[in-house]
């Protein structure tokens, strides 16, 4: 349980680093919701697996951090 939290905390770092690195794009998204592909590009970046990259956001979309996937 510990390492699934310490994941997740992770990957929503990973995503903040990830948005804030897009911000200097000419749109820029602010705050939360961040957009599902951002979720799953920062995850998988960090080396987790395909299943748990889309668990890892999944459960961000629950929480309303990660817009839902299209």
């Amino acid at each position: 349980m510990r390492r699934t939290s310490i994941v997740l905390a992770t990957a929503v770092a990973a995503l903040g680093m990830a948005t804030s690195m897009a911000s200097a794009a000419p749109v820029s998204n602010d705050g939360p919701p961040f957009p599902y592909k951002d979720c799953l590009a920062a995850t998988k970046e960090k080396g987790e697996s395909p299943s748990q990259s889309t668990w890892h956001c999944d459960q961000l979309v629950k929480k309303g951090w990660v817009k839902p996937a299209n």
